[in-house]
């Protein structure tokens, strides 16, 4: 298996994290559902930061993931959540192997 994978850390604004939750879940579900580059995007949180959010992303090549940067979901995404994020940082990694990964 390989792939390109993101790995996302979104630092949220003190009382925004049900907001944002509600608007990246949809872009992830979007991501999954619209995208067939798209294999995989988890939505993660930190027991030990209740303002974090970490994404895992794993698109079939970095084309796919710069093909879902300009799609309308994540466009509305970006746009609407940009004043709930106090702070992000963006990981990109290769795949090189995911044993038992659920991928289609």
């Amino acid at each position: 298996m390989s792939g390109f994978a993101i790995v996302v850390e979104f630092g949220i604004r003190p009382g925004r994290m049900a907001e944002f939750r509600d608007l990246i879940v949809a872009n992830a579900t979007a991501s999954v559902r619209d995208e067939p580059g798209c294999q995989r995007f988890d939505v993660l949180g930190d027991p030990a930061g209740e303002n974090t959010i970490v994404l895992y992303e794993v698109y079939d090549d970095e084309a796919a993931f710069n093909e879902h940067t300009r799609s309308p979901h994540y466009l509305a995404f970006a746009d609407a959540s940009r004043d709930l994020v106090s702070a992000k940082t963006v990981r990109s990694l290769n795949v090189i192997a995911a044993p038992g990964a659920a991928l289609p």
